[in-house]
């Protein structure tokens, strides 16, 4: 078995097509039966790591400045480490997650272990 990062993306900015407040209590539901389904089956190699604001970008010519930037649409909102024996089955775990109900997307590579 191995281990895949997937890395949850969507739009933060747009303020038009942010859900509402209820919405977002729904959303939060979803994501919890995911964990829990995730969970249940094994799949869940460590848990949800969520963006706390904060960060630092490094560039070519070695500045380090405060990121990730804010003139980027799409965000990184968070990411998990699951288990799977190779990337069709890591598609097909990421085809559920609750992001895409709020048209973001999945990244997904696969952990080295050193």
């Amino acid at each position: 078995m191995n281990e895949f990062l997937l890395i949850f993306r969507r739009d933060f900015t747009t303020k038009e097509i942010q859900p509402s407040p209820e919405e977002m209590q729904q959303h939060f539901q979803q994501w919890q039966n995911w964990f829990g389904s995730l969970a249940a089956q094994d799949k869940l190699a460590r848990p949800l790591q969520r963006w706390d604001g904060q960060g630092k970008i490094v560039t070519n010519n070695k500045n380090v400045t405060n990121g990730p930037y804010v003139e980027i649409k799409e965000s990184i909102g968070g990411m998990i480490i699951v288990k799977a024996k190779d990337y069709d089955e890591a598609a097909e775990i990421a085809q559920n997650c609750p992001i895409l109900n709020l048209g973001g997307n999945v990244e997904i590579r696969m952990a080295v272990n050193s």
